[in-house]
């Protein structure tokens, strides 16, 4: 006569059992591309905000600076604001607050009211990465895991690429204030699925003391850090004193910060920096900051590149971009059904080597670009690099979460999602620096040749003359104008050489960091599920 088995006890820490799971994907996809756009959309809308409520190009930055400010700072602060809160009311909480932002932000009639809704967006937008893929993380069961990841992630590669396309066509056909509105139906979509669908597991919330020690040190901390990064090149770096002693003031909080959240006193740390224990998610992190600096500080650079140098409009380099943005999303959905299943059909880490020497081609490859390009010879790049995005994303983040336990996935998924953001603000800051020391490099370099004697710019110089009278100028104002126009020339070339360096740069950090690709793990197969009756 058989026994009855006992009852196995509720997981608090997984839900996998839960129903409606993608229909709940597909609240938390909408959720994050909407977050992730949002970032984008509005970069080339900068210049006509700036026109209508009066603002210099310096003032008018902070309309990005402050929402990524707020972003970084909530981030790392995903998982304390889950357990307390729980899921589904933090996750609603955040999406309610970016669209009522957002709309805030639409009706803004001055930078600083602009200003202010977007600080509170950027608050409201880390849930919608961070809370959103830890969620995907516990309501999926494991096997599953790397398609549906691999779907997730879509999004967050996908957007940044088409925000500067759809944010010209809204700026060009409409204002810039429906940067702001697209949000509004798009985040009511999301709430809706995610009220109806989404509950938290039995016993999740956890009212816990809270650590307004650590929470004043990670303000501060990373909240000047973002600052210095944003502000840096600007104010000239080093040399302006707020630099000096905000970097002095986030090097103080951040250290401390580690300490505290560490120490044996504090029994309930804002951060738990105790899962970084774990080897595969300390180098996911660290691959992601390097993925970070590649992907913004390469969506930053292009832009400036293919309109200041080879001449093309808003609309061109955003077609010109678009190729690489949906080899991007082909690439990760292979990477995710090849990463299915209890049994991968391939080993992450070859897929990441495969997606570092792929990104690596492609910086070669705009790193040897010349003024004479076209269209076509950027394109190639692009594809190349957004196969590769696609190569890095989806098998890091899944190496990342492998093995994990389900309770650690919020924390783990907020760290992720610092660290690429961290990793973009140093890599606009570093390549912005770069770029700007190696046109006047460049530039002087080519001055040196820039005199009359020298045969090539003797020959230069008369043709130039040549040309300008054959179109009517008289021989005073040709010899004039020729001056100019070599000077262009000689400016254009130093810009492109400086943009050849930068592209080499980005090359360089991917092949300084490969190495910490063996540090990962060997996957382990899963065991069969065991039937209980």
């Amino acid at each position: 006569m058989a026994t009855q088995a006992a009852p196995i006890p509720a997981n608090v820490d997984s839900d996998e059992a839960v129903p409606y799971r993608w229909i709940i994907l597909l609240g938390l996809i909408t959720a994050a591309v909407m977050e992730v756009l949002d970032t984008t959309i509005i970069n080339v809308s900068l210049p006509q905000m700036a026109g209508n409520l009066g603002a210099t190009n310096e003032e008018i930055a902070w309309v990005s600076t402050s929402y990524i400010l707020a972003n970084v700072v909530v981030l790392p602060m995903t998982a304390f604001f889950t357990a307390r809160f729980g899921r589904r009311n933090y996750l609603t909480f955040s999406i309610l607050l970016f669209i009522i932002s957002s709309f805030l932000c639409g009706t803004s009639h001055s930078l600083n009211e602009l200003v202010v809704w977007r600080l509170l967006q950027g608050a409201g937008g880390a849930a919608l990465l961070s809370t959103a893929q830890a969620t995907i993380r516990q309501i999926f069961p494991r096997e599953q895991q790397g398609m549906v990841q691999a779907i997730f992630l879509l999004g967050i590669i996908v957007a940044p690429t088409l925000g500067p396309t759809l944010g010209g066509w809204i700026t060009d056909n409409y204002t810039w204030n429906w940067c702001f509105f697209i949000n509004i139906p798009i985040g009511i979509v999301s709430t809706f699925l995610v009220t109806t669908f989404l509950h938290d597991p039995p016993g999740a919330r956890r009212i816990n003391p809270i650590d307004w020690f650590g929470i004043a040190l990670l303000i501060v901390g990373v909240g000047a850090l973002q600052y210095v990064l944003e502000e840096g090149n600007r104010n000239d770096w080093f040399n302006d004193p707020m630099i000096v002693r905000l970097s002095v003031a986030s090097a103080f909080c951040l250290i401390t910060l580690v300490w505290w959240e560490l120490s044996s006193r504090n029994e309930h740390p804002v951060i738990n920096f105790r899962v970084l224990h774990n080897r595969d998610l300390s180098a996911s992190i660290f691959l992601f900051v390097v993925l970070g600096f590649g992907l913004y500080g390469g969506t930053f650079l292009f832009p400036l590149f293919t309109q200041g140098v080879l001449g093309f409009t808003p609309t061109e380099t955003g077609l010109t971009m678009l190729p690489g943005g949906l080899a991007t999303a082909v690439m990760a959905v292979v990477c995710g059904r090849l990463l299915n299943g209890r049994n991968p059909l391939v080993d992450a880490r070859y897929l990441i080597l495969l997606g570092v020497v792929s990104f690596s081609i492609s910086m070669w490859i705009l790193g040897h670009l010349t003024t004479a390009a076209g269209e076509g010879d950027a394109q190639l790049a692009l594809i190349v690099r957004g196969a590769a995005m696609g190569l890095l994303f989806t098998p890091i983040n899944n190496a990342a979460f492998g093995s994990l336990k389900p309770s650690e996935a919020q924390q783990a998924s907020g760290l992720i999602n610092l660290s690429r953001q961290l990793g973009g603000s140093f890599g606009i800051a570093v390549l912005s620096t770069y770029l700007t020391r190696h046109v006047q490099y460049h530039r002087a370099d080519l001055a040196a040749n820039f005199f009359a004697g020298n045969p090539a710019f003797e020959q230069r110089y008369a043709g130039a003359v040549a040309s300008l009278v054959a179109h009517g100028n008289s021989l005073l104002q040709a010899q004039k104008s020729a001056f100019a126009l070599l000077d262009l020339t000689m400016m254009k070339q130093a810009s492109m050489l400086a943009y050849n360096d930068s592209w080499m740069l980005i090359l360089l950090s991917f092949l300084i960091v490969a190495p910490v690709v063996f540090v990962l793990r060997k996957p382990q197969p899963m065991a069969a599920p065991v039937d209980a009756h």
